[in-house]
């Protein structure tokens, strides 16, 4: 497969995508390197004429920051059946990457850019991926989404208020789904200030971890429907 102007060769990609899940306690098998690698060469091309990721990355950037950052959410989802919303997908960030490593993971992608959406359908065309949907919307505009009961983990890299996204979350809270926001080191302060704004939901869990390369700190916040808002 041609690297299409790659910085990184296949070998390099696999060898940094490894570490990195390693330190993350996940475990990838050579195809789903190798999709990701595919997935990677995409982005790099497709980077040229579409806003995907900053113009500053690197390709080393790129690998840690997006594709290892990703593969964080794979802890929380563990080996359960769910199925998976990711909102503000962007360039698949994190629910096209954890649907290639977890081929039987149902996921849905919510991305209102087309020309994302164009890319996201162009990858999981190339990649061969099935059980996986890719949907021009916004959860604010609060349409119902296809099968939305069914959605047992939300998922967002892109939010920038807690307190706002888990009021667009609000009809989950009953449907025994976990909502999972992915913050860096400031997601104490960020949920002081949701304060109240959190009513009805309450943390379950909060997952610290450091990428590999960079060492930067991050986090994933899991939250659960209140009691009282049942």
């Amino acid at each position: 497969m041609a690297d299409r102007g790659c910085a990184l060769e296949h070998h390099q990609f696999q060898e940094m995508l490894e570490r990195g899940a390693e330190g993350l306690g996940v475990i990838l098998t050579d195809e789903a390197t190798m999709l990701l690698y595919r997935y990677f060469v995409e982005l790099k091309h497709w980077s040229r004429k579409v806003n995907l990721v900053s113009k500053e990355s690197s390709d080393s950037g790129i690998v840690e920051n997006h594709f290892i950052d990703s593969l964080a959410l794979l802890n929380v989802l563990g080996h359960h059946p769910h199925c998976l919303l990711d909102v503000g997908s962007g360039a698949g960030f994190p629910g096209l990457v954890c649907k290639t490593v977890r081929e039987e993971l149902p996921v849905c992608l919510l991305e209102p850019r087309l020309k994302r959406v164009s890319f996201l359908n162009h990858v999981v065309r190339t990649l061969g991926l099935k059980k996986i949907s890719v949907l021009a919307v916004r959860l604010q505009e609060g349409l119902e989404l296809p099968d939305e009961l069914s959605y047992t983990c939300v998922v967002s890299r892109a939010v920038t208020s807690l307190g706002n996204f888990l009021s667009m979350c609000s009809r989950w809270r009953r449907a025994g789904c976990r909502v999972v926001c992915m913050k860096g080191p400031r997601y104490r302060e960020e949920l002081r200030e949701a304060g109240a704004s959190m009513d009805g939901w309450k943390i379950e869990e909060i997952k610290e971890y450091r990428l590999p390369f960079s060492r930067a700190s991050r986090a994933l916040l899991v939250f659960q429907g209140s009691v009282e808002a049942e």
